[in-house]
Order: C-alpha cells, then sequence, then structure tokens
C-alpha cells in the first residue's frame, strides 16, 4: 500500500510538471509570434502554478512573464513596472541570454522615456526613468532624470522622493567627458571618447582634444529639495537641508543663494543680507546679486545702502532697467520729507529763508534723479508713469521745452 501511495504522489508530479513545461511552451510562442494578448492569458494560467514551480521553472515563468508585459514596447507604463520587476526576480543561470534582454530593455525604455520627455509627457517620463534605474541601479543617473521630470510634471512628493534618494547615496552625476574643437564651425563639440579621437586622428575634422570632469549635482539636487520643501511651505526642513549641504561645501554660490532664498521666505531679512553679501564676494560683478541686495536694503528701511547697491548694478550694466527704477523712486522718496518740512513753515523772515533752502534742495533732487527717468524711457517709451513724473519734473526745474516734447513725444 505505501509503495502504491508513492508511485501516486510521483505520477502527480509528473503530471504537474508536464503541464507547467506544456504552458510555458505556450507562452514562449506566444511571444514569439507578437500574440501578447494569448501570452498574458498563459501567464495567468502559469500564476496559478507557482507554488509548485522549482527555482528553474520559476526563473523561466518569470523571464517570460516581463517579455509578454513589455510587449516590445506596446505595454503601458504599470506593465513595464511589473515586467522589470519579475526580471529581478529570474536567477541568471536558469536563464542564459538575461543579461542580454535587459540591455535590449534598457536601450528600448532609455529611447522610449527621453521621447517622452521630449514631448512634454514629464509624468510618463518620470515613471520610466524610475523604471530603468529599478532594472539598471547600478546607473543612478536614471534616478537623477526621474526626478528631473517629476518636477517637471509638478509632481513634487515623487520628485522630492527621488532627490532625497539621490542625495542619500551621493549622487553627484560627475563623468569624463570629452571633447575637441570643429574645424568647421571653429567651436567646441563633446563627444565619446572613441569617437573623438576617430574625428582627431583618422577623419582630421578636430583640433585641439581635451578632457575634463562635468560639474557636480550634488548642490543641485539639495537645492532642490530645499526649493520643494520651499513651495511646500516646509520652510525649516528647507533650512534644514540647505544648511547640511552648506556644512560641506561652504564656498558654494549656488547653496548660498538657495539659502538667502529661504531666509527671506522666513523673513529674516536680516540673515538674508548677510548671505547675499558672501555670495557677491564669491561673484564681485554679478549684477543680479548686487541688485537683491539693494532691494532688501530697501525693505529693511536702508535707502543710503540701497541706492549704493543700485549704483553698483548700473555701473556694471547701465541698462540695467530694475535698478534704473528703483534708484528713480528712492531719489523722490527723498521729496517727500522735504514738502512736509515746507508745508509746516511759517511766514515769519527765519522760515521764509528756511523755504528758500528747502526749495534748492527739492530741485537738487529733481536735477539729481533726470538722469535715472530719463535712461528708464530710453528703454522702455512705453512706461506712462514714470514718464509722467519726468514731465512734471521737467517743468518743476523750468525745463518746458523738454517737457512739451516729451509730452508730444509720447502723446500724453
Amino acid at each position: 500500500m505505501k509503495k502504491q501511495i508513492i508511485l501516486t504522489l510521483a505520477l502527480l508530479v509528473t503530471i504537474v510538471s508536464f503541464a507547467q513545461k506544456k504552458q510555458l511552451k505556450t507562452l514562449e510562442k506566444a511571444i514569439k509570434n507578437n500574440n501578447f494578448a494569448e501570452a498574458k492569458a498563459s501567464v495567468k494560467t502559469l500564476e496559478s502554478m507557482l507554488g509548485s514551480m522549482d527555482d528553474k521553472m520559476k526563473s523561466k515563468f518569470y523571464f517570460n512573464k516581463a517579455k509578454a508585459l513589455y510587449a516590445n514596447g506596446t505595454g503601458d507604463v504599470a506593465d513595464f513596472e511589473t515586467a522589470f520587476n519579475d526580471l529581478a526576480k529570474v536567477n541568471g543561470k536558469y536563464v542564459s541570454d538575461l543579461g542580454t534582454t535587459k540591455k535590449f530593455l534598457q536601450n528600448e525604455l532609455l529611447v522610449k522615456a527621453n521621447g517622452l520627455y521630449t514631448s512634454g509627457s514629464y509624468a510618463q517620463a518620470s515613471n520610466l526613468f524610475s523604471i530603468l534605474y529599478k532594472l539598471i541601479p547600478g546607473d543612478q543617473s536614471y534616478l537623477y532624470y526621474a526626478a528631473v521630470s517629476a518636477v517637471q510634471a509638478e509632481d513634487l512628493d515623487t520628485a522630492l522622493k527621488h532627490y532625497i534618494k539621490l542625495k542619500e547615496i551621493g549622487y553627484t552625476g560627475v563623468t569624463k567627458e570629452y571633447f575637441a574643437i570643429s574645424k568647421a564651425t571653429g567651436k567646441e563639440e563633446v563627444l565619446d571618447k572613441a569617437t573623438r579621437d576617430l574625428f582627431v586622428n583618422s577623419a582630421k575634422s578636430h583640433v585641439n582634444p581635451g578632457e575634463r570632469m562635468t560639474k557636480s549635482k550634488a548642490a543641485d539636487i539639495t537645492n532642490k529639495i530645499a526649493l520643494i520643501y520651499v513651495s511646500k511651505g516646509d520652510n525649516e526642513k528647507a533650512l534644514s537641508a540647505i544648511q547640511d549641504a552648506r556644512a560641506a561645501d561652504p564656498a558654494n554660490t549656488d547653496l548660498i543663494l538657495t539659502e538667502a532664498n529661504v531666509q527671506l521666505k522666513l523673513n529674516n531679512k536680516e540673515a538674508y543680507a548677510k548671505l547675499i553679501k558672501q555670495a557677491i564676494a564669491n561673484d564681485p560683478n554679478n549684477k543680479d546679486l548686487i541688485y537683491n541686495l539693494g532691494v532688501i536694503s530697501d525693505q529693511s528701511g536702508n535707502a543710503k545702502d540701497a541706492k549704493m547697491y543700485f549704483k553698483k548694478v548700473l555701473e556694471i550694466d547701465p541698462n540695467y532697467i530694475n535698478a534704473l527704477k528703483n534708484i528713480s523712486v528712492l531719489i523722490l522718496a527723498e521729496e517727500g520729507n522735504i514738502v512736509k518740512e515746507m508745508n509746516n513753515l511759517t511766514n515769519s523772515s527765519a522760515d521764509n529763508l528756511k523755504y528758500d533752502e528747502l526749495k534748492a534742495k527739492r530741485v537738487f533732487i529733481y536735477k539729481e534723479v533726470i538722469p535715472y527717468l530719463e535712461s528708464v524711457l530710453e528703454i522702455d517709451e512705453s512706461d506712462t508713469d514714470f514718464a509722467k513724473t519726468l514731465i512734471s519734473i521737467y517743468g518743476a526745474v523750468g525745463n518746458t521745452d523738454k517737457a512739451n516734447a516729451l509730452k508730444t513725444k509720447l502723446g500724453l
């Protein structure tokens, strides 16, 4: 009786194994014929047999299931993700072409992801880059592109998750790039090493070959983490993230500016101004930084420093229109106190002398502001508010010819 039971069990195992192999062949045939609907049906049948499969059969099943779901690139993103998760379950010793298939799918998916990004389908591109990272975790650039695409798709939660992961794994994106100067255009071209060497040594179409390491993306990643926290209203976390990064790279101007912007959002104007000064020390001719320092000085009630910074901007770029406008407003603001003082005077002899003195100061202010107002209108004639102000000031200093000419020119 015992022998009979053993024989029966052995027969059952043989029957089950035969059924699995038969169904697996059906699956392989359907994939070969690009009949992916039939292939997916076979997958469902085989999934019910997983519990009794040995490791070799399971590896072959997951390998072919991945192919069925990928469907030569016609499957949807959810199917792609399942497919690549299944590939991770495949033991290479049972499937000889696992590496070749992974490489093929990697290339296919990369083309698809780049196409989606270029066409503006950022959310789908982010998903595909994320899948690529799962497929090839050694290539961390895929996770970086998944994060960049998520930002473009305005999916900040996904982007934040990816950027935090990149920071945790220490991704920098630093690579060696090869370049040479094209004889035809005279411009530098970045090429892969083999092509660069071919163009320089054989084709003789390029000269002055060189190589360099690309700029690290670490600061940009921390920047993005901080800015996403800011956009989510979590300024304290943003500040913590950026200060961690600055501790490792205190001279990085991008990080200084990011912390400055966070401090400003937290209304820490003194800290903001200090950081902007640090950034300017690193880049003394950066007109935008100097302009921002002028703005914050004005907002802090320090008109004298604000004027100084706006003048520095105009020394670098005389046509920086916002600096021209802001310095004009600051100069004319001085008139307000003078008018207020004039209105409080009496008809006494002393006050009459004081009135003449204040009137002269007022004319001096007008003469000081005229060149700035004129420059504003040379750049932007459509600014009627500044035009009307200049016309009034021309009249106040007795230059009626210029006032009338400007009125006629602008149709005022």
